[in-house]
């Protein structure tokens, strides 16, 4: 048994985990800006705001054996806001958990920290260079809290870190920027690129942190189901047709539409459609110890017959 102290869990994510973690016999504490509806029994909920003293005073005063880190900014915000979230509040959770003796502290950070490159190769494994890119907001800070955990590793390596780079999560009832995407009329590709994604199903994400947080083994894992699916894929299963447009043609209209308020995206947003990270989830099987339930095929179909696509 240990006592586990939970950021962000009135999320999506952590909402899932707090339900995998309800028959187990830990100690929970789940904290976030505000109260979920209900908490499973047993549990215990805290206010907790990373960006400020809060972790300094609540990890001091509850002395957590383990704090999985879920509290992050993935939909639209002000950049100062969004760094405020997920990089200030990650070194404050980091440097609370080294100052109070945490023992193991489980992050959840994203695929998105490789970044999207021309030459990412097809396959992205864990040994590959992190590259986010300074022009999205979720990559780069993502990045940034990794450099900061890899010093910690470094520099005191009594506190055991597991890194989670997790591809888009999917799941009945859950939407976000990547399934607004999907609800489109058309899917709307690139011309010359496949752009796949890798899907991990809640449920096994859920899964993958509860694991973290018990026996699994301390590193660095891709989290994603098998396999992937291009756009092509994606709109061959919906029954919905493919808007190929060149990415030059694309980030010029971009160009244009953003400074008259017709589009929140500007041209910088044609990378994030051509190059995609994709997540091999070899050490994630073989050395972490959990196969994904879910294929990525299969995570998706979950979440389309939940959406009714």
């Amino acid at each position: 048994m240990s006592r586990i102290l939970i950021t962000g869990a009135v999320g999506m994510v952590g909402r899932a985990l707090l339900a995998e973690l309800a028959s187990s016999d830990h100690e929970v504490i789940a904290t976030d800006l505000a109260a979920p509806s209900s908490l499973p029994d047993g549990m215990r909920f805290e206010r907790m705001d990373v960006t400020g003293r809060d972790p300094e005073h609540l990890i001091g005063e509850i002395r957590p054996d383990v704090v999985i880190h879920l509290a992050s900014i993935v939909g639209p915000m002000a950049r100062e806001k969004a760094f405020a979230v997920d990089v200030t509040g990650s070194q404050n959770v980091l440097q609370a958990c080294l100052r109070h003796g945490v023992g193991r502290l489980v992050v959840t950070s994203s695929g998105a920290a490789y970044g999207y490159h021309a030459d990412n190769p097809a396959w992205l494994r864990e040994s590959d260079p992190l590259r986010g890119n300074t022009e999205f907001a979720y990559s780069d800070h993502k990045r940034q809290v990794e450099e900061m955990l890899a010093t910690a590793r470094k520099e005191h390596p009594a506190l055991e870190q597991v890194v989670l780079r997790v591809g888009t999560v999917l799941g009945e009832g859950v939407e976000n920027q990547i399934t607004a995407l999907f609800h489109k009329k058309r899917l709307l590709a690139i011309k010359g690129c496949d752009s796949p994604f890798v899907f991990i199903w809640t449920r096994d994400l859920a899964r993958i942190l509860a694991r973290a947080a018990g026996e699994g083994p301390a590193g660095i894992y891709n989290v994603a189901g098998d396999g992937a699916m291009s756009v092509a894929d994606l709109a061959a299963a919906m029954g919905k047709g493919v808007l190929n447009l060149p990415a030059g043609a694309l980030k010029a209209a971009l160009a244009v539409a953003k400074p008259l308020g017709l589009s929140s995206y500007g041209p910088e947003q044609v990378r994030f459609l051509q190059y995609r990270p994709v997540l091999a989830n070899d050490a994630l099987k073989d050395v972490f110890g959990y196969r994904p339930e879910c294929s990525s095929r299969e995570a998706f179909a979950i979440w389309q017959k939940g959406a009714g696509l």
